[in-house]
């Protein structure tokens, strides 16, 4: 049963969200909030658990991209969509960025809202081809850049280090990037990515995604959500 937060100011489409939530059973809605500032009081409190986070980025005390990284920074384990209207591609570019997984549209249906939730929990982003296109060409482009100075990659648990394309694997799951798109980003075959992925999983001695990304925020392995 995965928490939900839903973070959205105008009631009806608060109420639509809670509703589309409820009716999945292995979905739980944790709390539904109308402004930053509640979001942020609801994450801070430690008896409170969130697996996934459905914000809306125009909230009337400040943006949805704050409490994104405000949740990240309290538990990176959790996974973010964005509440978005059509024509709003920039914003969910931004939100990505930023570290959600996805988005979902006001106009979707409560079947479609449940269904998105899910097969993000299950390893899916939620973007459009055309988004998608937009992250991966920004991607492309840091990767065409003259290299920086060769950095030291962090050992996981016994010294055991990740090489240093484990470490930009790992850097790629915890932008929410799909295997192919590891995989067309990397210019190699799914198959050698996943041989990647399992080798960092067995150094962190983790077995999943959310696991991984997790663990290797612990140690160090990667920089906080909302930190440079």
């Amino acid at each position: 049963m995965w928490q939900v937060l839903i973070v959205e100011d105008d009631p009806t489409t608060l109420a639509f969200f809670a509703e589309a939530v409820s009716r999945s059973d292995r979905l739980v809605l944790a709390a539904g909030v109308g402004t930053l500032a509640q979001a942020k009081t609801w994450l801070d409190d430690p008896s409170h658990k969130v697996d996934v986070l459905l914000t809306d980025l125009g909230l009337p005390d400040g943006s949805g991209l704050a409490g994104i990284r405000h949740a990240m920074a309290r538990n990176p384990a959790c996974e973010v969509l964005v509440i978005s209207m059509f024509g709003d591609e920039e914003n969910v570019l931004a939100s990505i960025e930023a570290g959600a997984l996805g988005y979902i549209h006001k106009d979707s249906t409560p079947d479609d809202i449940a269904l998105t939730i899910l097969e993000m929990k299950d390893g899916g982003s939620p973007i459009s081809p055309m988004i998608a296109r937009r992250v991966l060409a920004k991607y492309r482009g840091f990767r065409e850049e003259p290299p920086a100075a060769a950095q030291p990659v962090p050992a996981a648990p016994g010294g055991r280090a990740l090489s240093p394309r484990e470490h930009e694997v790992l850097e790629l799951i915890a932008r929410g990037f799909s295997y192919a798109d590891i995989a067309r980003l990397k210019s190699v075959s799914v198959h050698t990515i996943k041989s990647h992925i399992k080798s960092l999983y067995g150094k962190l001695a983790v077995s999943s995604k959310s696991e991984a990304v997790y663990e290797a925020t612990q140690m160090g392995l990667l920089r906080p959500p909302g930190r440079t």
